[in-house]
């Protein structure tokens, strides 16, 4: 069987714009159909419905602690490869389960595969680019695979009217089959034999050891954290909104696209800046951005009792979503630069303490949600306040490579 050749640029992006887009149609093709999920199994709670992403998330955990040591053992392609696999097995649990309790297992194990293939395609990623070219690189990538997202609410709504929920796995389970076989194909190993480290737990230990201690490091990972939780805040909440709130449910996916839209828009633009203006910069004017447009999103809120205008809303999400597109575009370059010859292990001892703190701030706020704008606003502007002061920290810590 001959080796599988380099890939070229573009294609190099597509791929991994595909394998990163794993999670976010995981997670935004599934809202549509929240509230058919709580009838089929009978949930008395609708706020229930947002375990099914919080413990897709948590099941990332798992994962990422999983995978980033085998991907420094065995290489970059079997982690993302055996990651895929767990993250099929996962969907075709979801796909026959008889109750919500193993829909939730099946929702657990998609994340602990989908997290394999993130964490070895994050540390392959690393094998190649370094710096601002990686932050230039991961941002096409976001580019491309933010379209995803923005249609996967409409292909869920399909998909649902037509079919069911159920049916909505099954797209899933095509989509990682689709992404097993290309990367299988055409993605080469980037870790050399000689640069692999030996699968043992006191490597692990003292890997984990050097990673904590990183100001720089964990500063981006809680950065990371904090707003992947707002987010997940976000998606479990937006179908109720538009549909409770405005009475637009039918047109949900639309509105989701939209949105969406303004976080691409922000991942194709940082592409160009981020070799101008360096990502520090970059991420902390974006996090002002979201700071500023969330506390008039609170404020108009406090004006319409709860609900804002409409129009108001819509603009100010756009562009609190549009901030927090440049962060996403550079925070995990920023953790990732200072990992040295520890990639697999950091971005498992990253991903980790991100998802873990992504989920517990999603379940802490997301139980707040009463039918209103005001735990969403809060939480934007709690996030972006902690998240510049951990910027702050990072800049003050000391440069070095592990």
């Amino acid at each position: 069987m001959s080796k599988p050749a380099s890939l070229g640029r573009v294609e190099f992006i597509l791929l991994f714009a595909l394998i990163t887009s794993l999670t976010a149609l995981s997670i935004d093709a599934m809202l549509p159909a929240l509230p058919a999920i709580a009838n089929t199994f009978e949930l008395e709670n609708i706020n229930d419905t947002q375990l099914i992403l919080s413990l897709f998330v948590l099941g990332t955990v798992f994962g990422e602690l999983v995978f980033g040591p085998i991907s420094d053992a065995y290489g970059r392609r079997f982690a993302v490869i055996a990651g895929i696999i767990g993250y099929i097995a996962g969907t075709l649990l979801t796909i026959f389960a008889g109750s919500y309790l193993w829909l939730l297992l099946g929702r657990m194990l998609q994340g602990a595969g989908v997290a394999g293939s993130r964490i070895g395609s994050r540390a392959l990623v690393r094998d190649l680019y370094q710096g601002e070219e990686m932050a230039r690189v991961m941002s096409f990538i976001m580019t491309i695979f933010i379209l995803i997202p923005m249609v996967a609410p409409a292909m869920g709504q399909v998909v649902l009217n037509i079919w069911g929920w159920q049916a909505i796995f099954v797209s899933f389970l095509l989509m990682g089959l689709l992404v097993l076989c290309w990367f299988s194909i055409r993605q080469r190993e980037t870790l050399t034999p000689e640069k692999r480290i030996p699968l043992s737990l006191s490597n692990i230990v003292s890997c984990t050891k050097q990673i904590v201690k990183h100001g720089k490091v964990m500063s981006y990972t809680f950065v990371s954290g904090l707003v992947f939780g707002v987010m997940i805040v976000y998606l479990s909440t937006s179908q109720d909104m538009f549909a409770s709130l405005y009475g637009r449910a039918e047109q949900f996916p639309l509105y989701f696209a939209l949105l969406a839209f303004g976080v691409g828009i922000a991942a194709l633009v940082n592409g160009k800046l981020v070799m101008r203006f360096g990502m520090q910069v970059i991420s902390r004017t974006a996090l002002l951005v979201v700071l500023v447009f969330s506390f008039i999103l609170l404020v108009f809120t406090y004006l319409g009792q709860g609900v804002p205008v409409f129009a108001s809303f819509v603009v100010c999400l756009f562009m609190i979503l549009f901030g927090v597109g440049f962060v996403f575009g550079n925070i995990n370059a920023m953790s990732m630069q200072w990992l040295g010859g520890m990639a697999g292990v950091g971005a498992s001892v990253v991903g980790a303490v991100s998802s873990t703190t992504a989920v517990l701030f999603s379940l802490l706020v997301g139980r707040t949600y009463d039918v209103s704008l005001y735990p969403l606003s809060i939480a934007f502007i709690a996030v972006a306040f902690i998240c510049l002061g951990l910027l702050r920290v990072a800049r003050n810590a000391q440069a070095t490579h592990l």
